[in-house]
């Protein structure tokens, strides 16, 4: 049945005249007569009928003018939802964050993404940079943080923030320190393929240095309790003297000789279609991404 034609046998059943109908519809009246004829046609029974005053619906018009005043309403429902959800959508948001991360951004992603989408969900993914390219290749995340990614033809990458590796200890340290005396420290680092402890062995192995790795931990809490024992010195990136909460005295070297810095990168894959909220996400992740640096 064609939309518009019913549209039309409702406007002249409601103005009980083709040519009042006609004039609001801005048609001619033979136009308009024709269509509902069309109509008529198609249904196998008249609608309306014609006299001097005008037009009336028949009881095969009246039951259809019911059920087209109900398919009008059920369309108009459905534009005012399909308004309120482009206004307010609903729906989800995967990002991924390492833990590093996570643990600073977490909070901030989530009010931030709430206060703009209040029908909404954004999901946090926490894994290695590793497992967060993964996913984002395979159409599991919607966007990531990454530490130090390989390049991807299928992710578009954004370089966030850079940030210099340094020496961590409760044992004094000068101000810098060579890389070459780095790697004579017993240290404890996280496990490949963590991007800390990649950025560091790529660095470490065109030199032919060998680091003195006395223990191996994930977490960066857990390592810096190590540290705070006096068990091992570590490597973090400088901003994680943040989660330095222990009593024993802290004290950090810059590395030179080389110096070592790492890359946030935020990546987004290309197969993703562009849509308001995944807009907004990327924005307040840049947003973020600067504060934290």
């Amino acid at each position: 049945m064609d939309l518009r034609r019913l549209q039309y046998f409702v406007a002249v059943a409601d103005a009980g005249s083709f040519s009042l109908a006609a004039a609001s519809l801005h048609l001619a009246q033979s136009t308009l007569s024709g269509h509902v004829l069309a109509l008529e046609k198609e249904l196998g029974q008249a609608l309306l009928v014609r006299h001097g005053r005008g037009a009336e619906p028949t009881e095969a018009g009246r039951a259809l003018l019911a059920h087209a005043r109900g398919i009008f309403e059920l369309a108009e429902r459905a534009r005012s939802d399909m308004l309120d959800r482009q206004s307010n959508p609903r729906g989800q948001v995967t990002v991924g964050l390492p833990p590093h991360v996570a643990l600073r951004l977490s909070a901030d992603v989530v009010s931030g993404f709430r206060a703009q989408y209040p029908n909404a969900m954004v999901c946090i993914e926490e894994a290695l940079s590793i497992r967060l390219r993964e996913w984002l290749i395979a159409g599991r995340l919607d966007m990531a943080l990454l530490f130090d990614p390989p390049a991807s033809p299928q992710l578009h990458m954004e370089t966030m923030v850079r940030e210099s590796l340094v020496v961590f200890s409760t044992s004094p340290l000068p101000a810098q320190m060579r890389l070459a005396e780095v790697a004579q420290l017993p240290l404890v680092l996280p496990r490949a393929p963590n991007a800390i402890r990649q950025l560091v062995e790529s660095h470490v192995a065109p030199r032919r240095l060998a680091l003195q790795v006395v223990a191996e931990v994930d977490s960066i809490q857990t390592v810096l309790s190590i540290v705070a024992r006096g068990a091992a010195c570590t490597v973090l990136p400088a901003s994680s003297v943040q989660f330095w909460k222990h009593a024993a005295p802290l004290h950090t070297a810059a590395i030179h000789a080389p110096s070592i810095r790492n890359r946030l990168v935020l990546a987004v894959p290309h197969a993703k279609p562009a849509m308001k909220m995944n807009d907004f996400t990327v924005k307040l992740l840049r947003r973020l991404s600067a504060a934290m640096a």
